[in-house]
């Protein structure tokens, strides 16, 4: 459902006139040779509304945990703008990455100074076809625009949780979110992909024009070009059934076990999802539970959440809200900066003793001082409809698998924790793989960190991939995010 961030340096920017079509916003960061040749070459062939500079800030990232940090970051304004940077890169030998939301906490980023950074915060609308089934959204949208579009429309579009993400990387990923067991995973619900290729094309990729293209981009998307807009479907609802109830509940430590007991056996109806975190509130740590129903607003929830409440919460919130705001409770997961190196696992059950041995883990962590924001999550979904189609539909590998995915994110402001926050983050991820209920370690790309074997974040598809790469994207232009 979240993150990841680049080094975020405080400078004072500098308008420079350039070219008439090109306006050049240059940071008081001293440029090094090539990022300055970049931008006297490169900028003139871009759009008016695109932008160079040579400081971070101007595409921040979630977790300056090992965060890329490019000499020149483009702010493109059009697709044509991605095409135009990635050839321009591919003619002079300079390494790229595409970024939209910057939450992908992968730690395989190795941009350096001799490296260009294309944001594509720019591409951020969200428009669609008269009858609301279609939607297609630009690249550098992020969840919020996209549910924010979705809901003034009458309509519904799979997203990720998350409202800061970026729309489409949490989507090429595999796209869980808390819609997906009445619609699917948001791979299953694309249509079309406009996507800019590492031979510096740009291809519409659909299952007709590009079949094998079309399965590795939905899973492993990053390894083979940037998409720089996407068709999807969007499901029209009227606006008293675009909302759902969500119930939010506060337990104690001494509840954990009967807590987690009830969370791994709740029967997961399709309008459902259901989320526990480990978290510190007022300086105690808790144990919190979310759930949520989609739909109208009416008795469903509470009744389909009664196992999670008879436990016996002792702080209890619940309410119907509309679409747009039901991912409001997590806004505070958006915080830029700082951080935090996460690790994650994709998990078939939760086991109670386990969650108890991550408790105490998390419990010594906090007790650092600094550390209070740090939290250990999952998050899990009725599966019912995702597995309607195969395993081989897409590159996703672990639909059959993983029922829920589950992170620890250490979250601290002092370089001096990382050792410390390293050893946390395997412990507990250590802890979950033990007992996961896989017959395999299996890690949601977006979840994962990149100190896995491959074939933990591909599983089986892994080969396939690999000879996919060699077609598509044979000299390894995209080489940065779990990289085939």
């Amino acid at each position: 459902m979240f993150f990841n961030n680049l080094n975020i340096i405080q400078f004072g920017l500098l308008l420079l006139q350039g070219s008439t079509t090109f306006a050049k916003h240059i940071s008081s960061r001293t440029c090094n040779n090539c990022s300055c040749a970049i931008a006297e070459t490169l900028g003139p062939k871009l759009s008016a509304g695109a932008s160079c500079s040579y400081s971070t800030a101007a595409a921040p990232r979630w977790s300056e945990f090992d965060a890329p940090d490019p000499g020149l970051v483009v702010n493109v304004a059009t697709e044509s703008d991605v095409l135009i940077t990635v050839q321009y890169c591919n003619e002079n030998n300079i390494s790229f990455l595409a970024q939209n939301g910057g939450h992908g906490w992968g730690q395989t980023f190795h941009l350096g100074l001799e490296g260009l950074l294309i944001n594509l915060g720019g591409l951020n609308s969200t428009t669609f076809n008269a009858d609301k089934t279609e939607a297609t959204i630009q690249g550098g949208a992020l969840v919020r625009s996209v549910v924010d579009a979705a809901y003034s429309n009458g309509a519904q579009i799979p997203t990720g949780n998350c409202n800061c993400v970026g729309a489409l990387g949490a989507i090429l990923g595999g796209g869980f979110g808390r819609l997906m067991g009445l619609y699917g995973l948001g791979v299953d619900n694309l249509l079309s992909l406009n996507v800019v290729t590492a031979a510096g094309t740009q291809l519409t990729v659909t299952p007709e024009t590009e079949e094998e293209l079309w399965w590795a981009l939905r899973g492993a998307g990053p390894n083979f070009g940037i998409v720089t807009s996407a068709t999807i479907t969007s499901y029209p609802v009227t606006t008293a059934e675009n909302g759902a109830w969500v119930g939010s509940w506060i337990f104690t430590e001494d509840q954990i076990e009967d807590v987690v007991e009830a969370v791994n056996d709740l029967d997961l109806l399709p309008e459902m999802a259901v989320f526990l975190y480990y978290a510190v509130s007022d300086g105690t740590p808790v144990v919190l539970v979310s759930g949520s129903y989609a739909g109208a607003n009416n008795s469903d929830g509470p009744n389909a959440f009664a196992s999670i409440t008879a436990v016996g919460p002792v702080v209890e919130e619940a309410a119907w809200s509309p679409f747009d705001e039901v991912n409001a409770s997590g806004d505070s997961f958006c915080a830029k900066g700082g951080y935090k190196p996460a690790y994650g696992a994709g998990l078939a059950q939760l086991v109670p003793a386990t969650w108890r041995s991550i408790w105490n883990e998390f419990v010594d962590f906090i007790a650092i001082n600094g550390t209070s924001a740090s939290t250990v999550m999952v998050d899990c979904y009725p599966m019912e409809k995702t597995r309607t189609l195969p395993d081989s539909s897409s590159s996703y590998p672990w639909r059959s698998t993983i029922n829920c995915n589950a992170a620890v994110i250490p979250w601290y402001d002092d370089a001096s924790l990382n050792a410390a926050a390293v050893s946390f983050g395997k412990s507990v991820r250590s802890l979950w793989y033990e007992t996961s209920g896989t017959a395999t370690n299996a890690t949601y790309i977006n979840y994962a960190v990149g100190d896995e074997p491959y074939s933990v974040v591909y599983g089986d598809n892994l080969a396939t991939l690999e000879t996919l790469k060699g077609v598509w994207d044979p000299t390894g232009k995209f080489d940065q995010f779990f990289p085939l």
